[in-house]
């Protein structure tokens, strides 16, 4: 594979560099004639936002820090991955090792995929293990962001569902209809969100299906999937709202995330024929509690220009759900109850603020620089609305709800 000269990079990806490597096996390298594969990919970026009060964040579980911690963040869409791939056949395996920011601001490398598939037929196969979500027309790619034509996927549907994979089954057929060729999917099994040192989610019994079809220029990529969450997310709250009767204890279960059943639908389609590309996705994502029930879409396209390729996105998500509420009734009670339950109330719609309403115009330059590596340039307007914060994390005592920003990033995608 070719080798890629690069800069030196920031101290932290350099760490987490080294780490990553350590994680693979030394053997795993290339070999002409061998069953076994080694690659890699990488982004380094550094992304500035003009919003002081708050921080620009492409992923909730990546916080960012570009805005209000420092004025220009490595660590936005930043990371590292490699992976080690078998083919002997009937069976075939997968390892894919990625680092990047986390909650817990550790850049400590994360198996992403490691799975083992068995081809049935030509048409069908099974994978066991852990497997790359079928979410999303950039689902199975988005960590390696030179795929895409921008600097990331867009913010407003795919950090509404940042999770990325599942451990558990799968099984896949393809068949034809027509001119259209088609792969349907159908998986089973859980996956883990840590959202601290001390806190987690957890989504069990995830089931879903989805099915891609194509012909020619054409891609469609329609999903499905539901699944069981349990997490400790606000236990504080809501065993405080319990304290108040029959209408906390209403709140805490209006709005509790622990034990509810999450929904997701989605449907996509692109059309590249080559000189130039339009695509566009819809979704809608449900929690059913303070976590939220939100739609996100967008439409993007772009034209390329030899080894240029100039592209804008708009990007919109809105709550289907109210993310401010009346709370307690506090006229029902004594005073110094009526002081504890505002306190409850404006904790609680401090929560429901976070459900993002937001809409986002990008425009943004790929420039292909090597058969392996993309410089990217791109610009967001970006609008926070319904008195949300939006995609930002990390809000500050002067932050001002409603008010719009704007992103510089500037990001160079490479694959080894």
């Amino acid at each position: 594979m070719p080798k890629l000269h690069l800069t030196p990079a920031p101290t932290a990806l350099a760490v987490l560099a080294l780490q990553l490597l350590a994680a693979v096996p030394a053997q795993a390298g290339h070999r002409e004639g061998s069953d076994w594969t080694f690659g890699g990919f990488g982004t380094l970026s550094a992304v500035h936002s003009s919003e002081k009060q708050a921080d620009f964040s492409a992923n909730p579980l990546n916080p960012g820090q570009a805005g209000a911690t420092r004025d220009w963040s490595y660590a936005v869409d930043s990371r590292l991955g490699s992976q080690l791939a078998y083919d002997g056949g009937q069976w075939s395996a997968v390892l894919q090792v990625v680092a990047e920011r986390n909650l817990t601001n550790s850049w400590s490398p994360v198996v992403e995929w490691a799975n083992v598939q068995y081809q049935v037929s030509p048409e069908l196969s099974l994978r066991f293990g852990r497997i790359a979500l079928p979410l999303f027309l950039s689902g199975d790619y988005r960590k390696a962001s030179y795929a895409l034509t921008s600097v990331r996927t867009p913010t407003e549907l795919y950090g509404a569902l940042p999770i990325s994979n599942s451990d558990g089954i799968d099984a896949s057929y393809r068949w034809d209809l027509g001119q259209w060729k088609h792969t349907t999917q159908v998986l089973f099994g859980r996956t883990r969100v840590r959202l601290s040192d001390t806190l987690r989610a957890d989504a069990h019994q995830l089931t879903g299906i989805s099915n891609t079809s194509t012909m020619g220029a054409v891609t469609v990529r329609a999903t499905a999937l539901r699944a069981d969450l349990e997490t400790r997310m606000g236990e504080q709250l809501f065993t405080a709202l319990r304290q108040f009767g029959p209408q906390g204890e209403a709140l805490a279960r209006r709005y509790e995330p622990d034990g509810k059943r999450a929904s997701v639908l989605s449907i996509g389609a692109s059309y590249d024929p080559g000189q130039w590309f339009v695509m566009g996705e819809v979704g809608r994502i449900n929690a059913r509690s303070l976590l939220g029930d939100k739609s996100a879409g967008y439409i993007s396209g772009g034209y390329r220009f030899g080894s240029f390729t100039p592209y804008a996105t708009f990007s919109k998500v809105v709550a289907n759900t109210a993310t401010r509420v009346d709370g307690l009734d506090l006229a029902a009670l004594p005073p110094p109850y009526a002081a504890a339950g505002q306190r409850l109330n404006t904790e609680l719609n401090a929560w429901l603020s976070m459900i993002s309403v937001q809409d986002s115009v990008s425009a943004g330059l790929r420039w292909d620089a090597a058969s392996n590596a993309a410089v990217k340039l791109q610009f967001d307007h970006v609008r926070p609305r319904k008195g949300t914060s939006g995609t930002l994390s990390n809000l500050q005592p002067g932050y001002r709800y409603g008010r719009s920003f704007g992103v510089v990033s500037a990001a160079l995608d490479f694959v080894f």
